[in-house]
């Protein structure tokens, strides 16, 4: 090989880590996106919109169809600057807020807008104001007595909304994309999901997590990447991985099992710094690691199981939800992997793989998930 052609390895390999660490370092003081989950029901001959959503993100501005990291967002100061007000500075700013609501308009009963007015707000106490901080919004109007049917729609720029019917048989629960209405529902019920249409509906929301909004899940599946390309070794792991997180979303999703994210975003971190760091060490696949990989599996899978939790699992669709947001974590697993191979997984028969790229490439992942591992734990 000529030297230019080395040289434009390593310039690529450069480029590929600094991509890297720089989305790592952009992760670390992430004020994560979450979706708004929206329930209504009928109360009294009203209609009743319970919203938990960031406020703080709608008052200052921030598309969230576009941002999933508030630090990204060109209103950042803005948005810490509201985040550092009390409930009573914020209440004091909603309503321009559900004036824009109510101009959207964002509840439509029998095809009329009806408006609608604060009935209830509160906001969590957070120590750690790197966290999203969620705020609960009670909203009610009233509808002629004759009306049989609701629509909501839900602005763009809001980012997504899980919307959910209480208090009948078989409620609507589903998701509504900004920009874009549910569908009709009726006040009686009767319109929940099939099974397959809330199986397609979770997939999306599976892939979402590994990409582009699961940084630490990508660091992970790198790390069994760069123990070897080959695919018995990767296959093994994989398989474990997957095997063990399917098992802990499960049962972290029926609520079985309980971790506090402080133990288990701690915990996920290091079991990067390990995978990361055997890579180091070890030439290839030997018997005790796919039984690591499983142990760390388990802690991934808690992981996901919060986010299942966010969303929220529609009641009587629990399993295709559940294998459908499996799958999807799943198919951004194998696209981290089928993207890894096209950057340098064509390189890995040269004998200079391993010290040129597979060993910088894990002391980065080492290294970023330490960082994250004392930024979790101490700070």
């Amino acid at each position: 090989m000529t030297a230019s052609f080395y040289l434009m390895l390593k310039l690529r390999f450069a480029a590929l880590m600094s991509s890297i660490l720089l989305s790592c370092a952009t992760l670390v003081s992430a004020h994560e996106t979450l979706p708004t989950i929206s329930d209504f029901e009928i109360v009294d001959g009203e209609i009743v919109f319970t919203m938990q959503a960031n406020v703080e993100a709608f008052l200052a501005g921030i598309n969230l169809d576009e941002v999933t990291d508030t630090d990204e967002a060109e209103q950042a100061d803005t948005y810490d600057a509201l985040r550092a007000l009390d409930m009573s500075e914020i209440e004091a700013r909603l309503p321009a807020l559900i004036d824009d609501f109510n101009a959207a308009p964002l509840v439509v009963v029998d095809g009329t807008p009806v408006t609608l007015g604060l009935t209830r707000f509160e906001m969590e106490t957070l120590a750690d104001l790197e966290l999203p901080r969620i705020s609960t919004l009670a909203l009610t109007a009233a509808f002629p007595a004759d009306a049989s049917s609701v629509v909501v729609n839900w602005p763009a720029g809001r980012g997504k909304m899980v919307l959910r019917q209480q208090g009948v048989d078989a409620p609507f629960t589903g998701f509504v994309n900004p920009g874009s209405a549910s569908p009709e529902i009726s006040f009686a019920g009767g319109g929940q999901a099939t099974g397959w249409q809330t199986f397609t509906s979770y997939i999306p929301v599976g892939f979402d997590h590994i990409l582009p909004k699961g940084l630490d899940h990508i660091l992970f599946v790198l790390g069994l990447f760069f123990l070897s390309t080959q695919l018995r070794p990767l296959v093994w792991q994989v398989s474990a991985f997957t095997l063990a997180h399917t098992v802990t979303l499960a049962l972290g999703a029926l609520g079985w099992v309980n971790v506090p994210g402080s133990i288990v975003e701690p915990l996920i971190a290091a079991s990067i710094v390990y995978v990361a760091v055997e890579n180091i060490f070890a030439k290839g696949l030997n018997r005790w690691r796919p039984f690591i990989i499983f142990g760390f599996g388990l802690l991934h899978g808690l992981g996901f199981a919060s986010v299942l939790g966010e969303f929220g699992l529609p009641e009587g669709q629990f399993i295709p939800a559940l294998i459908a947001f499996n799958i999807g974590v799943e198919l951004g697993q194998l696209t981290v992997i089928g993207f890894a191979f096209l950057a340098v997984g064509w390189m890995a028969r040269n004998e200079w793989y391993r010290a040129r790229i597979a060993i910088p490439a894990s002391c980065a992942i080492a290294a970023v998930g330490a960082y994250w591992c004392i930024e979790r734990v101490f700070f």
